[in-house]
């Protein structure tokens, strides 16, 4: 079983003098450990693997930068807290990344819908990515958005076949204009499996 958290709470939350002076250090040892929540499938499109730790920092990063005080803090909970992978889920955050506008917006033309085609694969297993229903992110005439928040809802029997760290595991996105799979290593897989009850 995980002992990873599955809320943030304000209790949770430092306050932002004393986040103020550990900052640095923490966004520091934060950067290796995303290194290994983060996927590159193709050539445009990353996907950053969310969890409590990863929402802490955003949390704290919002309320340092914006300085929102208590009023700001259930606004940002309610963003971040579904985020937060509950046992049988893992919970990514898909960007599209190509630098030069003009090429970016040609590309996401021609990718709408991209975020229902990405699949999970290991063993005998495919894990289909569910997106966030609250917004359509792709338009009527067929652009998508550069961001996504995808689900992949894990059975029991899955999420205890993907924490086999030996058996290989593959992240695949099988829209018709982008057909590429990356292989999680085993780094990767490792701490995305910490996420799993």
């Amino acid at each position: 079983m995980t002992n990873a958290k599955k809320e943030l709470t304000p209790k949770d939350l430092m306050p932002i003098n004393e986040y103020g002076k550990i900052r640095h250090d923490h966004r520091r040892a934060l950067i290796a450990k995303k290194a290994k929540r983060r996927l590159h499938v193709g050539p445009y499109a990353t996907f950053h693997f969310e969890n409590y730790e990863t929402m802490w920092a955003q949390v704290q990063e919002m309320l340092y930068i914006e300085k929102g005080g208590e009023a700001q803090i259930a606004d940002e909970l309610e963003a971040y807290n579904p985020l937060i992978p509950q046992g049988r889920e893992l919970i990514a955050t898909l960007f599209i990344e190509i630098e030069e506008e003009g090429r970016r917006r040609r590309a996401l033309a021609t990718l709408g819908h991209i975020e229902e085609q990405i699949i999970l694969s290991f063993g005998e297993h495919r894990v289909v990515a569910v997106p966030e229903d609250d917004v359509d992110r792709t338009t009527e005439d067929g652009k998508t958005s550069a961001v996504h928040f995808l689900r992949f809802p894990f059975t029991p029997n899955q999420a205890k076949e993907f924490k086999n760290i030996g058996e290989q595991a593959t992240l695949g996105v099988k829209h018709k204009n982008y057909q590429h799979t990356a292989v999680l290593l085993g780094g990767v897989k490792a701490e995305l499996a910490s996420d799993l009850d």
